[in-house]
């Protein structure tokens, strides 16, 4: 049976949260001293990182990127769901950030699977389109919003048949539903999550996941 589309309320927010996210203290501790960052809110939902984790396990993922790691949240969660040979690289620009995120990465024993390369991304996986192309299980893309389509194209090249890639903040608040919405970032990620829709490279879901969440699987 058909039915309107389910609004997520706060209290429906904390029940999901309460019975379909298992915390546990590291977590829980990262997100308590990302919150006192002015950038908070650049990290991810948890529930988020515990879904990518989880798809890290079901796709068997040993080879995984992410683009944009901030303070290391879905790096942490990734990491710790790939085997013990899986290896993540992770391509951010600032080193106090993810400074942050080693510190965490180190505590949960988990430094050693993770490639930290500091730098522009987009030199980053042109560099490595030359030595690991179709290499790469898993992707995450989360970084400069007006860079998206340039860094949906390098991943793409960058994946294996049958890999994925996620990208976050499709939805943008909700402002890509609404025409009135002009900005440069808004209407980037209008045309790309358009672009994806039609891309018979890829089959592609948009989940409403926090702000949004595009898995879209290379054939």
């Amino acid at each position: 049976m058909s039915k309107e589309p389910l609004q997520i309320t706060r209290r429906l927010y904390d029940y999901i949260l309460d019975v379909g996210f298992r915390d546990d203290p590291l977590l829980a501790a990262l997100r308590a001293e990302t919150a006192k960052l002015p950038n908070a809110m650049m990290q991810i939902a948890p529930e988020q990182g515990q879904f990518m984790a989880l798809l890290a396990q079901l796709t068997g993922a040993r080879c995984a990127l992410e683009i944009g790691t901030f303070t290391g949240y879905s790096s942490l969660s990734v990491a710790r769901a790939l085997p013990a040979d899986g290896k993540l690289i992770c391509c951010d620009i600032s080193k106090e950030y993810t400074d942050v995120a080693r510190r965490y990465w180190a505590k949960a024993g988990i430094a050693d699977k993770i490639d930290l390369r500091l730098g522009p991304a987009l030199e980053t996986l042109a560099d490595l389109s030359r030595s690991s192309a179709g290499t790469f299980d898993l992707a995450f893309i989360d970084a400069d919003k007006t860079n998206y389509p340039k860094y949906y194209e390098a991943v793409l090249n960058l994946l294996r048949p049958g890999g994925a890639v996620l990208i976050d903040n499709v939805l943008w608040g909700g402002d890509v539903a609404d025409p009135k919405a002009k900005d440069e970032e808004t209407t980037v990620l209008r045309d790309l999550n358009l672009r994806i829709a039609a891309d018979e490279r890829v089959d592609h879901c948009l989940l409403p996941i926090a702000d949004g969440l595009t898995i879209a699987r290379k054939r």
